[in-house]
């Protein structure tokens, strides 16, 4: 009689390998009030790169997702920090890709301190969305009164040069400011239905696939005042509006491609940036 071994992969579900990843950048008041690095941590798949940069006497660092995107259960935490008197540039080194998930969330959460004195841009470039992916993202700022903070967060609902079209995906994007322990701003995003129903309403994205949110507080209300009658201006031919509120500089637009909407952009990061240089990032 033939005995069958019965091999253990058959009687079980093999889990997919998932991606995980951490990284925690400080910076510190170096010699001749330089910013320069405190610490640096890396583990898994997030990668932090600092390279060198010419003009002013801050610092960049690009965030790097070496699995090359994310998909349902990969999970990624990234904790930045300026302590008093630095500035910190942080852009990522691509577009975020969110793959297809079968049920799963992928994980984004970022962490942020800004010390007196201090300022830091948050730039990462977009996240673009595939059809049925799933995405669960927090982004928690700590300023002390004087600090200021730059937020961008762009969205691109699948590649339209690709002819990529998303039928279903989930989205949740959280954002929580506090200036002093009391907060500034907070929202939350929800997309989670079909996307031709959510993208054709009027009072969503009126049809458009890509969208941004720009953020910059700051301890001037003079300052933020100045600029929204400039950023008026500058949207005027846009899908966009700007509000100054609560310490802070608000900014929507929503634009038919990606390409559109990132040429939008630029001009309005660079204007906060007191036009200093984009990161080369973004320009590659």
């Amino acid at each position: 009689m033939m005995s069958v071994v019965s091999s253990p992969f058959n009687s079980a579900r093999i889990a997919p390998q998932r991606t995980q990843g951490s990284g925690r950048l400080s910076v510190k008041q170096g010699h001749l009030q330089q910013t320069s690095l405190d610490r640096l941590y890396q583990q898994g798949a997030a990668k932090i790169r600092l390279p060198h940069i010419y003009e002013g006497p801050g610092m960049e660092a690009v965030l790097i997702n070496s699995a090359g995107g994310l998909t349902g259960g990969d999970v990624f935490k990234w904790a930045l920090s300026a302590a008093s008197g630095t500035r910190l540039t942080v852009a990522s080194q691509a577009c975020e890709k969110i793959y297809k998930s079968t049920g799963e969330d992928a994980v984004v959460s970022t962490h942020i301190h800004v010390e007196e004195d201090a300022r830091l841009d948050w730039l990462p470039q977009e996240t673009i969305l595939y059809d049925n992916a799933r995405l669960d993202r927090e982004l928690t700022v700590d300023l002390a009164e004087n600090a200021r903070f730059l937020a961008v967060e762009a969205v691109l609902l699948g590649r339209l040069a690709m002819g990529e079209r998303l039928n279903h995906f989930s989205m949740r994007d959280r954002w929580n400011i506090r200036r002093g322990g009391r907060l500034v701003h907070a929202e939350a995003l929800h997309f989670k239905e079909s996307s031709d129903n959510l993208v054709q309403r009027r009072a969503v994205l009126d049809g458009h696939v890509a969208f941004a949110t720009l953020c910059y507080t700051s301890p001037d209300q003079d300052e933020l005042s100045a600029l929204a009658v400039v950023f008026q201006e500058m949207l005027v031919g846009s899908e966009g509006g700007v509000s100054t509120f609560n310490g802070k500089l608000l900014v929507r637009l929503t634009a038919p491609d990606g390409l559109k909407l990132r040429k939008n952009l630029i001009p309005l990061i660079q204007k906060l940036r007191n036009n200093d240089p984009m990161p080369k990032v973004w320009m590659s």
